[in-house]
């Protein structure tokens, strides 16, 4: 009888040894693509308000673009250049103004020709077209700025520019006040500086904006799309060249300020704003094939947050972005290790 019973628990305790080991492997396989957080630092908090950045890797030199301003919104916006030799210590470079303009949602990108460009909008506060979009460009890395060209259609914010094989891309929404009437335009140019209408009606849902476009190895192209009537799901978008043709879809998520990135291995990594459970930035996996967002890092932030930029350098995925959670709100700097795919 008490060698039967030593057995019962010798297996008793096998089983629960296997149980333990399975446990740890099955969460070990959850997290094993699971993003770590490296480090992240405040890297500018001189105005008032300080928000809505771009991140860019140009000749050895870093450089972090947003706007500066009394407020969220205020006449004074104006879009700030910084820029680092080694991402920890930051100087201002340049700083773009307008006597007519609250300057807001600077990018910056590389033109084919090796110019640094800016694009962003202009805002009017009570006129009756708010909105104006403009581009800038630098031949001297930055450190001055030409006077700028009014882009697109007036009243339709051009939100980021996305070159691909020589061509500007770029996602205009009309920024009419009742949001459900707002409507999508996909704008392309050949020098950054005078943009056409390539689809005068994007079939995304009404009051869409805000987008981030990849173009695959294929040629295809897939669209984050940010969404702010009805059920509010973030939108994803899918063409062919010559990118006339758009299908959406909804997401499992709102978000805003989408970005994303797409790793060597082929992942696709996002960094929004999302809203559940409180406001904050945060990296995602998107799946393009079931159309969804998986939340695997918040990043340190909180309140008034999001409007990343993303660059891959030296195996470290490289993120800046603005938040409010430790009162001002402020420019910071995410370092993130993303694990290799099993």
């Amino acid at each position: 009888m008490q060698s039967r019973l030593h057995d019962f628990r010798y297996l008793s305790l096998v089983a629960l040894v296997h149980f333990i080991v399975l446990s740890l492997a099955h969460q070990a396989t959850l997290g094993a693509d699971k993003p770590v957080l490296v480090e992240s630092q405040r890297i500018w908090d001189k105005a008032p308000h300080n928000a809505f950045t771009d991140l860019l890797r140009y000749r050895d030199k870093w450089y972090c673009v947003f706007r500066e301003g009394k407020a969220h919104v205020s006449p004074d916006g104006a879009l700030r250049v910084i820029t680092s030799d080694d991402g920890e210590h930051w100087q201002s470079l340049s700083l773009v103004t307008s006597p007519e303009y609250d300057l807001r949602d600077a990018k910056i990108t590389t033109t084919p020709a090796g110019e640094l460009m800016l694009n962003g909008a202009g805002m009017i506060a009570d006129a009756d077209v708010r909105y104006y979009s403009k581009s800038w460009f630098s031949s001297d890395a930055g450190r001055t700025w030409d006077e700028g060209y009014v882009i697109g259609d007036p009243g339709f914010w051009l939100w980021r520019t996305h070159w691909h094989e020589g061509t500007a891309y770029s996602m205009g929404y009309h920024t009419l006040r009742d949001r459900t009437q707002r409507t999508l335009r996909l704008y392309s140019s050949n020098d950054g500086k005078q943009f056409e209408t390539l689809v005068a009606r994007v079939p995304a849902p009404n009051g869409c904006g805000e987008d981030k476009i990849l173009f695959l190895e294929d040629g295809s192209a897939i669209c984050l799309l940010r969404h702010e009537t009805g059920n509010k799901l973030a939108q994803l978008g899918t063409a062919k060249a010559p990118y006339t043709d758009w299908t959406w879809r909804d997401l499992n998520l709102r978000i805003g300020g989408p970005n994303m990135i797409q790793l060597s291995d082929g992942r696709i990594l996002a960094a929004t704003r999302l809203y559940n459970g409180g406001t904050r930035t945060s990296l995602s996996w998107l799946d393009p094939e079931k159309a969804t967002l998986t939340e695997v890092l918040k990043l340190p932030s909180g309140g008034d947050t999001s409007y990343a930029g993303m660059v891959m350098h030296e195996g470290l995925l490289w993120v800046s972005y603005y938040s409010s959670h430790e009162g001002k709100t402020s420019i910071y700097l995410a370092k993130v290790r993303i694990p290799a795919a099993d």
